[in-house]
């Protein structure tokens, strides 16, 4: 049986090769979405939600789901300083250029939400609208803690089922209210097998763009960065758990912002799965963003 969706490999600026996942119709008048994942994860987190909009009876749309380099099927670069926002943004540019989309709905968990909250800053002409899974302008430093405690660290199980028990254990408190399901979806990404032998499903040496984070000091301030969304319709995506985005910070958005929708899903932290009902929130949102453009 053929994949619900096309392979698209990329020449990024510096000759890297980059792949993203392409479903649905390549032509219409659909708005495409391009999905953009978290730090160490890969197209395989938007799957259930890229089927459900590219196959759409009533309106199915294109979906773009892209692997950052270093993560997925794209290639490890061997200057892990490049694992960067900026280039990972540039790469974004590419692949878009390649694909040829000009205009579409981005979906951005965490790292990717930075990146396309990036994009309206860079390229603003790209966004109809925005949805950000449980990230903002405020990171907070426990949050960032946390990750950067397994990003990279996480010893290779043998089997899946393996990995799945010892992500409960990394990731329980995070997810209390996650199914079999959706565990085994998260340990799909995290790993990959390959001569029957698992492998993590990212490059280890990410790790190092996390170590030399001051997380003592004051972090960045992005709200700069948060107000190039301000023309485009913003649905903020936060799981109840949540140790990076707060309720706090998703209240400040919504006072700066005048079309910003957000929800909180339950039982879940940092990220919440994109799936369920989720993704009739996230289809609704993409349905009134077409209709007000």
């Amino acid at each position: 049986m053929s994949e619900p969706y096309r392979d698209l490999f990329v020449s990024a600026a510096d000759g890297l090769r980059l792949y993203a996942r392409d479903y649905g119709p390549e032509t219409g008048d659909a708005l495409p979405v391009v999905c953009l994942s978290g730090l160490a994860r890969s197209s395989e987190d938007f799957h259930d939600l890229a089927l459900a909009l590219s196959s759409d009876v009533m309106r199915p749309r294109r979906v773009l789901s892209l692997d950052y380099r270093g993560r997925g099927r794209s290639d490890w670069d061997p200057d892990w300083r490049h694992y960067d926002v900026k280039v990972e943004l540039n790469d974004t540019l590419q692949v878009l250029a390649a694909a040829g989309i000009d205009k579409a709905v981005f979906v951005g968990t965490s790292r990717g939400g930075l990146i396309t909250m990036g994009l309206s800053a860079a390229r603003p002409t790209l966004i109809a609208g925005a949805v950000l899974n449980d990230v903002g302008p405020v990171l907070e430093a426990e949050g960032l803690k946390r990750i950067r405690g397994y990003v990279g660290k996480l010893p290779i199980p043998r089997t899946l089922d393996e990995g799945v028990q010892l992500l409960r254990r990394i990731s329980g408190s995070q997810f209390p209210g996650f199914s079999d399901e959706q565990w085994v979806a998260m340990a799909r990404g995290t790993w990959r097998e390959s001569e029957g032998k698992l492998s993590l499903n990212y490059d280890a040496s990410l790790m190092k763009t996390l170590e030399g984070l001051d997380l003592e000091a004051p972090l960045p301030d992005l709200w700069p960065l948060f107000e190039g969304l301000k023309p485009f319709p913003v649905l903020v995506i936060r799981g109840s758990l949540s140790d990076l985005l707060s309720a706090e910070t998703v209240q400040a958005m919504q006072e700066r912002h005048p079309r910003l929708d957000a929800v909180t899903v339950p039982g879940q932290g940092h990220a919440p799965a994109l799936d369920g009902a989720l993704i009739e929130t996230i289809r609704s949102f993409i349905l009134r963003t077409e209709a007000s453009a």
